[in-house]
Protein backbone atom coordinates (compact mmCIF):
# COMPACT_ATOMS: atom_id res chain seq x y z
CA UNK A 1 0.00 0.00 0.00
CA UNK A 2 3.04 1.83 1.13
CA UNK A 3 4.75 1.86 -2.81
CA UNK A 4 0.99 2.73 -4.39
CA UNK A 5 1.05 5.70 -2.46
CA UNK A 6 4.49 6.67 -3.35
CA UNK A 7 3.89 6.08 -6.89
CA UNK A 8 0.83 8.58 -6.84
CA UNK A 9 3.01 10.98 -4.97
CA UNK A 10 6.01 10.79 -7.97
CA UNK A 11 3.50 10.81 -10.51
CA UNK A 12 2.04 14.01 -9.26
CA UNK A 13 5.14 15.65 -8.69
CA UNK A 14 6.20 14.76 -12.11
CA UNK A 15 2.77 16.20 -13.61
CA UNK A 16 3.07 19.56 -11.70
CA UNK A 17 6.57 20.34 -14.04
CA UNK A 18 5.25 19.47 -17.29
CA UNK A 19 1.90 17.82 -17.79
CA UNK A 20 1.02 18.18 -21.68
CA UNK A 21 2.63 20.30 -24.65
CA UNK A 22 1.71 21.14 -27.86
CA UNK A 23 3.81 21.21 -30.99
CA UNK A 24 1.66 23.04 -33.69
CA UNK A 25 -2.16 21.55 -33.51
CA UNK A 26 -1.25 18.68 -31.76
CA UNK A 27 -1.06 18.38 -28.28
CA UNK A 28 0.51 15.43 -25.86
CA UNK A 29 -1.72 15.29 -22.48
CA UNK A 30 0.27 12.80 -20.01
CA UNK A 31 -2.58 12.33 -17.29
CA UNK A 32 -5.30 13.73 -15.54
CA UNK A 33 -3.83 15.59 -12.76
CA UNK A 34 -7.74 15.72 -10.40
CA UNK A 35 -7.43 11.44 -10.93
CA UNK A 36 -3.91 11.38 -9.93
CA UNK A 37 -4.88 13.55 -6.64
CA UNK A 38 -8.36 11.56 -6.36
CA UNK A 39 -6.09 8.07 -6.38
CA UNK A 40 -3.44 9.87 -3.75
CA UNK A 41 -6.16 10.59 -1.43
CA UNK A 42 -7.62 6.48 -1.85
CA UNK A 43 -4.00 5.28 -0.98
CA UNK A 44 -3.78 8.04 1.67
CA UNK A 45 -6.80 6.91 3.61
CA UNK A 46 -6.20 3.17 2.71
CA UNK A 47 -2.73 3.61 3.99
CA UNK A 48 -3.88 5.60 6.97
CA UNK A 49 -6.72 2.85 7.60
CA UNK A 50 -4.21 -0.16 7.38
CA UNK A 51 -1.69 1.71 9.67
CA UNK A 52 -4.56 3.03 12.45
CA UNK A 53 -5.79 -0.50 12.64
CA UNK A 54 -2.12 -2.18 13.66
CA UNK A 55 -1.59 0.32 16.14
CA UNK A 56 -5.09 -0.26 17.84
CA UNK A 57 -5.77 3.56 17.12
CA UNK A 58 -9.21 3.01 15.26
CA UNK A 59 -12.85 3.04 16.43
CA UNK A 60 -12.96 -0.87 15.58
CA UNK A 61 -11.73 -3.99 16.41
CA UNK A 62 -10.89 -5.82 19.08
CA UNK A 63 -12.43 -5.06 22.35
CA UNK A 64 -11.51 -6.49 25.62
CA UNK A 65 -14.56 -7.45 28.02
CA UNK A 66 -14.02 -8.87 31.79
CA UNK A 67 -16.68 -12.00 32.46
CA UNK A 68 -17.32 -12.19 36.19
CA UNK A 69 -18.48 -15.97 36.47
CA UNK A 70 -20.87 -16.53 39.39
CA UNK A 71 -22.80 -19.64 40.75
CA UNK A 72 -26.23 -18.96 41.37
Amino acid sequence: MEERLKMWLDAEAALATSQSYKVGTRELRRADLPEVREQIEFWENKYNKATNEIDGTSGGGRRTVRIVPRDL
